[in-house]
């Protein structure tokens, strides 16, 4: 898994990603988990863009981590739609059965029953793209 570096353009990802494979893996899947912009309410700007950008000009999955993004629990759930929506190929999201107590990343965590849900809604979206989840 490829994470996006904060500040790097979609060529320097792409370019990161071919060095990986021609060192001999073929098994990379890149992430996007939003870039360094000069908001400072949430931690990162999540760039859905990334997505038909990178079906663009690869043949690599990509997928999207809202949890990271955002920093915060209540941006997951939208952003991961939208992801869902724009064509991604997964997602990865923080889920914690106590949030508020736990040790890393519990702003950014789902309560299981709210993953839950979120997971249902996500089905839906995916019939409508095209996508199985």
């Amino acid at each position: 898994m490829l994470k996006r570096g904060l500040s790097a353009t979609f060529e320097e990802w792409v370019m990161s990603a071919e060095y990986i494979m021609a060192s001999g893996n073929p098994n990379v899947i890149l992430c996007e988990r939003g870039v360094r912009t000069f908001e400072t309410y949430t931690r990162n700007t999540l760039d859905l863009q990334a997505i038909p950008v990178i079906k663009k000009l690869t043949h690599l999955p990509i997928i999207i981590d809202p949890s990271h993004a955002g920093g915060k629990w209540w941006l997951v759930e939208p952003m991961a739609k939208a992801a869902v929506a724009a064509g991604c190929d997964g997602l990865m999201i923080e889920v914690h059965n106590s949030p508020e107590t736990a040790l890393c990343d519990g702003p950014q965590s789902l309560k299981p029953e709210k993953y839950t849900q979120l997971i249902e809604q996500i089905k839906e979206i995916g019939k409508i793209v095209g996508k199985e989840v």
